[in-house]
């Protein structure tokens, strides 16, 4: 889903998210005060749900001042359910995070090459998403993800990704 980080968005994330699931998950969010009530709305207690919450240090006032400020530590606050503590992570998200920002320059931080409308950061990231998932060959199961779930038969070329947008 692509939004700011109101808590409207939070919500509709959220309801999507759950929407989306058949059984009971354990959930991990960030200190994102938006998810306490978004994840209440959408899973109510049918989640075993904890938070991992990110401290940091103080931000400093030299040339690096544009730096993200130093993690020195976190900590995790069981919200719902019973969430199992050596699962309390959010490393897949922020791999995945990362992986975007590396494949996009427009969600590199502090770029000129950010999206001015909300339509072109949507159509850049479904052109990242085709791509990720039909198109680049995952190095760990050597096929893309697409072909490993069952929903695709060959690897997809840039040309037939472009041909949707037709």
């Amino acid at each position: 889903m692509i939004g700011d980080r109101s808590a409207v968005t939070a919500r509709a994330f959220m309801q999507d998210l759950a929407g989306r699931l058949a059984n009971r998950v354990q959930l991990t969010t960030d200190g994102h005060r938006a998810y306490l009530e978004a994840v209440e709305s959408a899973f109510g207690v049918d989640v075993d749900y904890a938070m991992l919450v990110k401290m940091y240090g103080n931000d400093r006032e030299t040339e690096a001042r544009y730096s993200p400020a130093e993690c020195i530590g976190c900590r995790t606050v069981e919200i719902t359910g019973d969430p199992k503590s050596e699962h309390i992570s959010t490393s897949h998200v922020e791999r995945h995070n990362l992986t975007i920002r590396m494949h996009m320059r427009r969600f590199t931080r502090l770029t000129n090459a950010h999206s001015k409308k909300i339509e072109n950061h949507q159509h850049a990231f479904a052109l990242h998403a085709m791509f990720y998932n039909f198109a680049k060959v995952n190095q760990a199961i050597r096929v893309t993800p697409a072909m490993e779930a069952g929903i695709a038969d060959h690897i997809w070329t840039i040309e037939e990704i472009a041909a949707l947008a037709d």
